[in-house]
């Protein structure tokens, strides 16, 4: 972790939707004595974020703004020079979030996300994985409600489970909530990216394969992958999951990929390891149709007017009401099963999309900081670098993690 810098955490894209709500939860939750400070292209939309907060906190009433542009590199590596910590809630990722991975790397800052984008994940590895393994940096994506549940789910599943034998795990996960803007306008960028996502995916796994060892995906504790092991991922087809009473359909999101890469690099996954993510529905009508509605909406996505048109129906910035978020809520089931022994674990919450991923980003950034942790570099996985610390953190802020059947 980088000494003599002026903050452990700066937030970038204090001023958006789920960018607020991580600075009310650090407001509310850093401990004292934490130098923090707002990051963002507009001074006064930033004021008026620190007045909200010394709100919370009168203290916070001189919080420092920093200006910063997502489109001006110089900037950007002003924030990165001056932080321990750097915290991003600018998306979409593929759109807006190259410029500060790159910048964190080379100063060797610590670096977290909210992105559920594959093509950015893997197009920030390759670009800039090797950079931050030389300079120190960690460079996280994935910290929120895509993916912290399932890797960190994962990682509790195979805990109670036997060590040394073959694990399969399989999530399904459950929700209620209402989808931001900002969040929309992410996921139907990454729909419209198919083909140029599937290019990025197979350029890292070419370097990650390379016999110098060059990539090698998240690794372990000093840097090192382990050899020898298998890893994959269960076919994802739809069917009845009699054990816990769902039709399972599959999951087209980054979670079942940050999830192996987290097995690749931990031997306590076992010398097998399989991993199955699947949406959970009650009733066989409404998965139908919800399988229907998804892949709609990836052909729409294909088409610009169409596409641009669908983006003007939810503004970037906008969110759900206060109201809304507190009738929200989360639940993943594990089922895994491992050397005789079947285990059945929960992860659960409320508003998944933004008051529990606030609260996932804001107590990454806080573990980062500040918690002895598994001394990792360059591209890793929340599993890998943080792990039992920030279960314990979230266990402890009200997020759920339990054994329901062993």
């Amino acid at each position: 972790m980088p000494t003599g810098r002026s903050y452990d955490i700066v937030l970038f894209g204090a001023t958006g939707f789920t960018g607020e709500l991580t600075a009310e939860y650090l407001a509310r939750h850093a401990p004292a004595g934490t130098r923090w400070a707002l990051a963002g292209r507009s001074p006064a939309k930033l004021a008026a974020v620190r007045r909200r907060l010394a709100l919370v906190d009168p203290a916070l009433a001189g919080l420092d703004l920093l200006t910063a542009d997502a489109d001006d590199p110089a900037s950007l590596q002003e924030v990165a020079a001056a932080a321990r910590v750097v915290v991003s809630t600018v998306g979409p990722y593929i759109r807006y979030g190259d410029a500060l991975v790159g910048a964190c790397a080379e100063a060797g800052t610590d670096y977290l996300d909210l992105s559920g984008e594959p093509e950015f994940v893997d197009r920030s590895y390759l670009r800039h994985h090797a950079t931050a393994v030389a300079s120190g940096a960690r460079l996280l994506h994935c910290c929120g409600f895509d993916s912290i549940p399932y890797d960190l789910g994962v990682r509790f599943t195979v805990g109670h489970l036997p060590e040394g034998v073959p694990i399969t795990v399989k999530g399904f996960v459950s929700a209620s909530a209402t989808v931001s803007g900002g969040t929309f306008d992410s996921a139907l960028t990454a729909f419209s990216r198919l083909p140029q996502g599937a290019r990025a995916a197979r350029e890292r796994r070419r370097i990650e394969l390379a016999p110098d060892g060059r990539g090698a995906g998240s690794p372990g504790p000093g840097g090192q992958v382990p050899t020898g092991r298998r890893v994959r991922g269960l076919p994802g087809l739809p069917r009845h999951e009699r054990r816990i009473g769902v039709w399972a359909l599959p999951a087209p999101t980054v979670d079942p990929q940050i999830v192996l890469r987290s097995a690749r690099a931990l031997e306590r996954y076992g010398p097998d390891f399989s991993y199955g993510h699947y949406l959970a529905v009650r009733r066989l009508p409404v998965a139908v149709g919800l399988a229907g509605g998804v892949g709609a909406l990836v052909a729409l996505a294909q088409l610009p007017p169409v596409r641009n048109w669908l983006l003007g129906r939810r503004a970037p910035g906008e969110g759900p009401s206060a109201e809304k978020r507190a009738k929200s809520w989360f639940r993943v089931v594990f089922l895994g099963e491992g050397g005789g022994r079947r285990v059945v674990t929960e992860v659960s919450g409320g508003d998944p999309g933004y008051g529990e991923t606030a609260k996932m980003l804001a107590e990454s950034a806080l573990c980062l900081a500040f918690d002895p942790l598994p001394a990792t570099r360059g591209q890793v996985t929340t599993a890998v670098a943080m792990g039992e610390a920030l279960t314990g953190r979230l266990i402890a802020a009200g997020i759920g993690f339990r054994v329901l059947e062993s």
